[in-house]
């Protein structure tokens, strides 16, 4: 199928281009007029926090309020002063005449003498706003709130500044927006520079780079479309970057190889097209669609953040597996020879021909020895992998908030600000809803119990009585919790009251409670990503064993692929918790100490990274396999198939690591984890793995590798390379 596409699209070069040119233009189009609407930075969960949220909205207040807290703080006045009433007073003016499309209200302590609103000390107050619009509306009105906080910071000495869901949401989508571009700015040239030195030419080295470009803006326009109709997280614009350079430029990288590889050989250019559709792109194919099942098991987690990851991640996947089979083999068949074209001053140009030979290469000494003391490769190889994988154990996940931030963030300082002078859940309360008849003594008397335990709790302060509708079927219990809402001992408090406190005071009572706000979202999101993550390892791993089993018709081949692959996903876990947690070379990588690992992130790094390795293992297996199926010799397929690849995987790992590690030199924590955990996880991959464990293993196993038992021979024979290939003896 992959070599008829590549004749058809060979056949049809300018109308194969005009299709995707039209398509590119299209998704340009969507992008400008519906991205910025098609995604959310709010967090949603369909859980315990999402069913409290809803029963507050329909039958009680309405759409949640969106709430903003400014801290006015000076070092030497107090609220008493004069000057410090005429500041708070001046910032509260300056906001309210922003009108009403922009705020909703706004309160300070000398309007209501309410005493929660100055710290002990009387140096620091607060000021309560409610920001118009629903969520979406009040990230947009907040900007102009934002100015007037940091233009009234700079004056008289005082210290004035914001927190809460709005401002926290905009300051997180520049810094997200800022990443996105350092790391275009990074991954790009650093990505062209590899090319350069892997093809020796500029106009093989563009092709690439400029079809990566291509996919991802496609990629944008469907999210876009998408995002119109199921609301996708903000972070998906910058996965399907990420991705997409990284898979865009790794399939075009594969079948370009194979086509100047052919055309070395004397093929005529639509015949070396043809040849490496055949060939390579089927690789390609098989390649992608391993990664599009693993990243299918993202979509398994209800949790919409999660699934907007892998959603974007499988359309660009999908994407540029299309661009790869039709769009390059047209590129290709107008280039023909012109494609060595512009050769690179002492890069010369390196021909996969002569690769596949022996001769006096790093590769074939490495293969040499690799393949001369397998035993010896194995466990200096494999035991430290082993030993950094044990540090997984340690791991402690939950959900970095506000405080995570990079130093300097104004909703960071904020958050402290409040933090040290008050509590944070004073202005971000959780919610206990309660849902009955209220006018029933059990249900009253079971409130009240509830109290009374909520009340015993040295760090909690609760509302003095609960909020009911006029219905008197739904009642809403404040509590303040102090700390970061998202802080591992906030969720133990809500876990506490969801599994103790709750059940003890409602025991044989006609009610139904929801226990709801951010930290119990926070709580639902590590409830979820616990539940969910046997569902998606099971998914993930039996879907690629069936896969590799169909692929390469063994049976040996797909265990040791899942083992090797959960080996190296391991010791990438384990060195996250070493540099993150543990706070080894943080500065000299530059990257935030955390307490935690983001709780999503283990789960979403198992997903791509088992999908992405993959593309690795079955290039290298299908000329292994290749070679063993035309010489029936295990130890020359071997030594074959890592001399022929072994530079070319090591050159797309080092294009995905630089991609990863661009994003990875960002400001914000989830980029770094994300970005370092891909980054060592594909080089681990591509060097210790492919190029040393798995040739060692396959030349120990011997013949064992291709074991395919008598049960099983029934299976359709659909392995990677061509049908003329295999059964052509050399």
């Amino acid at each position: 199928m992959t070599g008829y596409l590549a004749q058809v699209s060979a056949r049809r070069p300018l109308v194969t281009m005009g299709i995707w040119g039209a398509l590119g233009l299209i998704a340009l189009a969507l992008n400008v007029i519906f991205l910025d609407s098609a995604t959310t930075t709010e967090l949603r969960v369909g859980a315990e926090s999402h069913k409290a949220a809803a029963l507050l909205e329909d039958r009680l207040r309405g759409p949640a309020p969106q709430r903003e807290v400014v801290v006015v703080r000076s070092e030497s006045l107090t609220v008493d002063d004069a000057a410090f009433r005429k500041k708070v007073e001046s910032v509260h003016g300056k906001i309210v005449a922003l009108g009403r499309e922009k705020v909703t209200s706004a309160f300070h302590y000398y309007q209501t003498n309410d005493l929660s609103l100055v710290s002990d000390d009387r140096k620091s107050t607060l000021m309560s706003l409610i920001v118009t619009g629903d969520f979406e509306k009040s990230v947009e009105n907040v900007v102009d709130i934002l100015a007037v906080v940091r233009e009234a910071n700079a004056e008289n000495g005082f210290e004035v500044l914001m927190v809460g869901f709005a401002s926290i949401a905009h300051e997180t989508n520049e810094l997200s927006t800022s990443d996105l571009e350092q790391g275009e700015r990074i991954g790009i040239p650093v990505a062209l520079l590899i090319l350069l030195v892997l093809f020796g030419t500029v106009v093989a080295a563009f092709i690439p780079i400029g079809l990566a470009i291509a996919c991802i803006g496609i990629a944008l326009g469907a999210t876009a479309v998408i995002g119109q109709v199921w609301e996708l997280a903000f972070f998906v614009t910058l996965m399907i970057t990420m991705i997409g350079l990284a898979v865009g430029i790794d399939y075009s990288l594969f079948i370009i190889s194979r086509f100047r590889d052919e055309l070395n050989r004397g093929l005529a250019t639509r015949e070396a097209v043809a040849r490496a559709g055949d060939t390579a792109g089927r690789t390609v194919l098989f390649s992608g669609l391993i990664v599009v099942v693993a990243l299918c098991g993202m979509l398994i987690v209800p949790f919409s953040f999660f699934q907007s990851l892998g959603l974007g991640a499988i359309l660009v996947v999908l994407i540029a597996l299309a661009a790869a089979l039709t769009l390059l083999p047209a590129m290709l068949a107008l280039l023909g020879p012109r494609i060595n074209r512009l050769p690179v001053p002492f890069a010369g140009r390196v021909k996969t021909v002569s690769s596949e030979m022996p001769g006096k290469s790093f590769w074939e000494f490495s293969t040499r020895v690799t393949t001369r003391f397998p035993l010896i490769s194995i466990i200096a190889i494999g035991a430290p992998m082993v030993a950094a994988a044990v540090f997984y154990f340690q791991i402690v996940t939950g959900l970095n908030g506000v405080d995570t931030l990079p130093e300097g963030t104004q909703t960071r300082e904020a958050f402290f600000a409040v933090e040290e002078d008050f509590s944070l859940g004073l202005t971000n309360p959780t919610e206990v809803v309660v849902s009955g008849d209220l006018a029933s003594p059990p249900v009253q008397e079971a409130i009240e119990r509830l109290q009374a335990m909520l009340a015993d709790h040295e760090a909690l302060e609760v509302a003095p009585a609960p909020a009911v509708n006029p219905s008197g079927d739904v009642a809403l219990l404040a509590i303040a919790i102090p700390g970061a809402p998202r802080s591992q001992e906030a969720v133990d408090i809500v876990t506490t009251i969801r599994e103790e406190y709750v059940p003890a005071a409602f025991t044989d009572v006609a009610a139904t409670v929801w226990v709801g706000g951010e930290t119990a979202a926070s709580a639902d999101v590590s409830s979820i990503v616990s539940t969910y993550t046997p569902f998606v390892f099971t998914f993930v791993l039996g879907s690629s064993f069936l896969v590799l089993l169909l692929v390469f018709r063994s049976i040996v081949i797909p265990v040791k692929a899942v083992a090797l692959n959960l080996l190296s996903v391991g010791t990438t876990y384990g060195l996250m918790v070493i540099v993150f947690q543990k706070g080894v070379a943080t500065d000299l990588l530059g990257f935030q100490h955390a307490e935690v690992i983001d709780a999503w992130i283990p789960l979403f790094l198992f997903s791509i990274l088992f999908g992405l390795s993959m593309d690795y293992h079955v290039f290298l297996l299908s000329r292994i396999r290749e070679r063993y199926d035309q010489t029936g010799d295990n130890t020359e397929a071997v030594a074959f198939g890592l001399r022929a690849s072994a530079k070319l995987i090591t050159g797309a790992a080092f294009i995905m690591v630089a991609v990863f590690g661009a994003f990875a030199s960002g400001e914000t924590l989830i980029n770094q984890q994300v970005g370092f955990g891909l980054a060592v996880a594909i080089f681990l991959d591509a060097t210790l793995i492919r190029s040393v464990l798995v040739p060692a293993s396959m030349k120990l196993l011997g013949q064992r590798n291709w074991y395919l038992p008598s049960w099983l021979s029934w299976l359709p024979d659909v392995r990677v390379e061509p049908v003329e290939e295999r059964t052509t003896r050399a």
